[in-house]
């Protein structure tokens, strides 16, 4: 299969659904991680150029561990607006990397990048497959399934289906380490120390199954349901 997972920043799908990636890749699926924005004013020294480039390495570099791609779409940190060009380019993006079931944020995380990341997403569900709509890439041959990845801090989601990832937890934490710059963003921001606050989620899903740690879904609940959680590993 085809995986798409789309977060609004660098390091999300890694905190959030990072341990079932690997477990995707793992089962050789295709996986692709898409990044909306370049990070670009999470840092309290450097320029906004500069964090950015630093960023995409970083985003990079945790891709290559599970030989997943990377789409990285580079709008600005905290300002990603639902318009015209943004759907299109999301569109187009989601045609390159032709998935078969996506991950994306849902509607009542606290960040607005995130909510406005998933909400495009699930908007070009459909759009992606017609095609007059033109983009680079061409129309996909079917509409992909949507699951809606945790909150961070696993706050107000309601979890419908769980993957075990104890068995991948520790390639997990090794993504959430190439992105160095962002600990140090989170540590002069919250104090918070980074890998803890990104895991936080694994321990508390891995409690309500009685494993060590694990991730949360939802499946998208909206016409035309394309697949379930049988597409999770």
């Amino acid at each position: 299969m085809r995986v798409l997972a789309i977060g609004a920043h660098p390091d999300d799908v890694e905190g959030l659904c990072g341990g079932t990636l690997i477990k995707c890749a793992a089962r050789g699926d295709h996986v692709t991680i898409m990044i909306a924005t370049n990070g670009n004013v999470g840092s309290p020294t450097l320029g906004r150029e500069e964090i950015a480039a630093i960023r995409k390495k970083e985003a990079e570099a945790s891709a290559a561990l599970i030989g997943a791609d990377l789409i990285w779409m580079g709008y600005d940190d905290e300002f990603l607006f639902h318009d015209h060009e943004t759907r299109l380019a999301f569109i187009n993006a989601i045609r390159k990397a032709n998935p078969d079931f996506m991950i994306v944020h849902g509607s009542n995380d606290y960040h607005p990048d995130h909510r406005i990341s998933g909400e495009i997403a699930i908007d070009c569900r459909i759009p992606v497959t017609v095609p007059l709509i033109e983009t680079e890439y061409p129309p996909m041959s079917s509409i992909p399934h949507v699951f809606i990845m945790d909150n961070v801090g696993s706050i107000g989601f309601d979890p419908e289906v769980y993957v075990d990832v104890s068995d991948s937890f520790e390639l997990k934490s090794q993504m959430i380490k190439c992105h160095k710059s962002q600990d140090e963003w989170l540590q002069h921001m919250y104090g918070d120390d980074y890998v803890e606050l990104l895991s936080r989620p694994s321990v508390i899903r891995g409690s309500a199954i009685g494993v060590k740690y694990a991730e949360a879904f939802r499946n998208l609940p909206l016409y035309p349901v394309m697949g379930g959680s049988h597409l999770l590993p």
